[in-house]
């Protein structure tokens, strides 16, 4: 079975001013929280974010987040994005997930010709969707290249206006090799409705990401359509590491705990703990949230910390250090674990509470986090590459 990705809505509502800073995007987002809680059910049904709710979700600017100063774009930075992130992972994680990968459209936009990225993006708000790692082919042809591929976890792929795959290249029929014998890896992105989306997305969590399998056939690509990252077109901290489409990631985990412990706090005018015991009085309710208050408190700077580090070395102009990749890999696997160690310890906390779907947020958190867990970021893959980086050595993976 296959699913059409749905033809995005024309402009039939106003659409944000020219310039948006990271405070109005989060008033924005603010007021919209209300509209996505009621319908975190129809997402989850759904597996996909309703329509309407994508151009909510358009019209408060998030998508354009990255988008350069002079398109009128706020191109804000990698911490101001984790923090819009994490504000909407608060009320629901497959939303925020599905803005975190949407908003990537100003960062592939900085690998591009400017004349090439306007084509592809025409508006501030275009959605970008598509998995990077080179699992699709791509052969040389006049002007460019014939793609055909299979990927995986497309989030948001189901409303994007562009979609991205990553590609091995090939000259005559062989793969084409750079300078150090290593396959060439280029990412196309072309017209979503040039793809094929599968229906493959039927998860324990994120359940309302879309996050389907999608194909291509004998499809052509410009040559300016397409870019590899060792090669941006625009200078700057959001086009100098590949890494700056993961950095704002820890934004959802972030977000996920931190809303649940919220829900935790709201519980207690509403329960005892005993007999004439209100629960906030409970000395195991105290301990519970105080240490994942602690836990989260110390996880959240230390991303912030390191991805802070990190850009302020790209700032100058100066590579990041291995140990700063290092720094901001595992500062971003520890957000998610730890978040998902908070959601499961707060879950057991409240108890049977907890189980019920339609009831009780945390069922949702927990579902997330361990579906989220499950990306690469999140395994313990980061442990090694992120070793190798401290003992001086480069891995050979996109994710880092």
């Amino acid at each position: 079975m296959t699913i059409a990705p749905e033809a995005p809505l024309a402009d039939a509502r106003p659409h944000p001013a020219a310039f948006l800073g990271a405070a109005e995007i989060g008033r924005r987002l603010g007021a919209l929280a209300p509209l996505v809680r009621a319908r975190q059910e129809e997402i989850d049904r759904g597996r996909r974010l309703p329509h309407d709710l994508v151009e909510e979700l358009r019209a408060t600017g998030v998508f354009r987040s990255a988008m350069p100063r002079e398109w009128g774009g706020p191109e804000l930075t990698s911490m101001e994005q984790i923090e819009l992130i994490e504000q909407l992972a608060r009320t629901d994680a497959s939303v925020a997930w599905c803005a975190m990968i949407g908003m990537d459209s100003g960062i592939y936009a900085g690998y591009l010709r400017p004349d090439a990225a306007r084509t592809l993006f025409p508006r501030l708000d275009t959605i970008t969707a598509g998995w990077l790692p080179p699992a699709g082919r791509a052969d040389e042809v006049p002007g460019g290249y014939r793609v055909r591929g299979h990927w995986r976890f497309g989030s948001g792929c189901t409303h994007a206006d562009v979609v991205a795959g990553g590609c091995t290249v090939h000259r005559d029929g062989k793969p084409l090799l750079d300078a150090a014998g290593r396959p060439v890896w280029r990412v196309v992105l072309a017209p979503a409705d040039r793809f094929t989306v599968h229906d493959t997305w039927h998860t324990t969590g994120l359940a309302g990401t879309g996050s389907c399998d999608y194909t291509a056939e004998d499809l052509l690509v410009p040559a300016e359509h397409t870019f590899s990252f060792d090669e941006p077109y625009r200078d700057g901290p959001l086009h100098r590491r590949s890494d700056a489409i993961l950095r704002k990631m820890s934004g959802v985990p972030l977000g996920v705990a931190r809303g649940a412990l919220d829900h935790v706090y709201g519980l207690a005018d509403l329960r005892g703990a005993g007999p004439g015991t209100p629960w906030r009085e409970s000395e195991h309710v105290q301990g519970v949230v105080a240490e994942c208050e602690m836990r989260l408190a110390a996880a959240r700077s230390e991303v912030f910390a390191s991805v802070e580090a990190q850009w302020r070395r790209l700032e100058a102009g100066e590579p990041a250090t291995h140990r700063e990749r290092a720094a901001a890999a595992l500062a971003r696997y520890h957000a998610f674990r730890t978040a998902r160690e908070i959601t499961a310890q707060l879950y057991d906390l409240v108890g049977g509470d907890a189980i019920h779907r339609t009831r009780s947020p945390l069922d949702r958190a927990l579902r997330d986090m361990t579906t989220a867990c499950q990306h690469v970021v999140g395994q313990r893959k980061i442990l090694q590459w992120s070793g190798q980086l401290l003992m001086g050595q480069e891995p050979e993976t996109a994710f880092l």
